[in-house]
């Protein structure tokens, strides 16, 4: 993608009413609307969402098919796509708002920071679609299913709140195997390590990504865990 066409979309997105930009990670500012500085933590639904229905979040949403596909097959509740590259968010927010979909929200920051943006328990349910499984054994802590990650994700996920992790990926999946043994505040529900091999055992599965048809169509199998917080 060419850098001209990179900053229009830049330009696009902070014309979008719904996604919300962090760019200064140590100020932490949120900038809404027009660029407008807004605080949302603690209030995403009253002041985005307008209602009370439980939030869930996709992280490292890309370009967000995941997002809106939840959105559009679960009315019922808010979802957040949350990535970093806005480019990539560009393309989800546009199709959201396209196809009108009010209960969904996008937030371009990185994930490590994402308490600064949500209240303790503000979080019903956590999506991780395809994550960069960072396979140098150095990088293992970048790994969203790290410990340090779900002690991120403990704080804003209501007691009992569910995180799904999909992947493509053999060594991520076992390192999230491995590493929830260890995790006094997460319980293990469900693991599969190839969930098109047989009946899914729910619908939301049955959604693709780019990346996963991608994965699919050279014969790689998909795996998937589902944990809760205790």
């Amino acid at each position: 993608m060419s850098r001209r066409n990179k900053l229009k979309k830049f330009a696009e997105l902070l014309s979008f009413p719904n996604v919300y930009e962090n760019f200064d990670v140590k100020e932490g500012e949120l900038l809404g609307e027009n660029g407008m500085p807004v605080e949302m933590k603690g209030k995403w639904q009253a002041s985005h969402f307008k209602n009370d229905k439980p939030i869930t979040l996709e992280l490292a949403c890309g370009k967000g098919e995941y997002t809106v596909g939840l959105a559009k097959a679960n009315p019922e509740r808010n979802f957040i796509g949350v990535d970093i590259k806005g480019a990539r968010i560009w393309k989800g927010a546009g199709k959201a708002l396209e196809e009108k979909l009010e209960n969904v929200a996008f937030l371009r920051t990185r994930i490590e920071q994402i308490n600064r943006f949500f209240e303790p328990e503000e979080v019903a349910e956590i999506w991780i679609t395809f994550p960069d499984p960072f396979l140098k054994e150095s990088k293992s802590n970048r790994r969203l299913t790290a410990p340090g990650f779900l002690a991120c994700y403990e704080k804003i996920l209501k007691k009992g709140g569910l995180i799904h992790l999909k992947t493509d990926d053999p060594t991520l999946y076992e390192f999230t195997l491995e590493t929830l043994k260890s995790a006094e505040n997460y319980e293990l529900l469900y693991h599969d390590d190839d969930i098109y091999g047989k009946v899914l055992p729910m619908p939301e599965l049955e959604l693709k990504t780019f990346y996963e048809k991608k994965h699919l169509a050279i014969g790689r199998t998909i795996k998937y865990v589902r944990f809760q917080k205790k």
